[in-house]
């Protein structure tokens, strides 16, 4: 989980390697908490939300199922923020969503079952869709 988090790399790194790694990557979808987005939030802040979101059960579930990929999950997420919160208050909601998918999976999953796999290649689907999503349509 992640409890307080620096930013790490800009979007366009999280959006190459992200897309990449949930390409390769071999997810039951949870209902997304829709977040209180500010008046100065962008028009794809619920997009990033979930994107968090994703990237913390994909951090958890990831290591369960066998896969090597370390704390790439995480890293990622450290992209997302650097790249993207501008307050202390953003980067909050932020790491909320991430710790959201995170416990949620943990809370069911101790060890890697059929059904986690499905949920992983799930999550891989719609989080490259959302990565597609925010970079084609509001590529700076």
């Amino acid at each position: 989980m992640l409890r307080t988090l620096r930013p790490f790399a800009p979007l366009r790194f999280l959006t190459a390697s992200l897309a990449a790694a949930l390409v390769l990557a071999p997810l039951v979808l949870a209902p997304s908490v829709s977040a209180q987005p500010a008046a100065e939030d962008p028009p794809y802040e619920a997009d990033l939300m979930r994107l968090s979101e994703i990237l913390g059960a994909l951090h958890y579930l990831r290591p369960l199922c066998g896969a090597t990929d370390g704390p790439l999950w995480r890293d990622q997420m450290r992209a997302l923020l650097d790249a993207e919160t501008r307050d202390a208050n953003r980067e909050r909601r932020f790491i909320e969503r991430f710790n959201q998918g995170y416990r949620g999976f943990s809370s069911v999953y101790r060890r890697c079952t059929p059904a986690a796999e499905v949920a992983l290649a799930r999550y891989i689907e719609e989080g490259s869709a959302l990565v597609r999503t925010v970079t084609t349509r509001y590529n700076r």
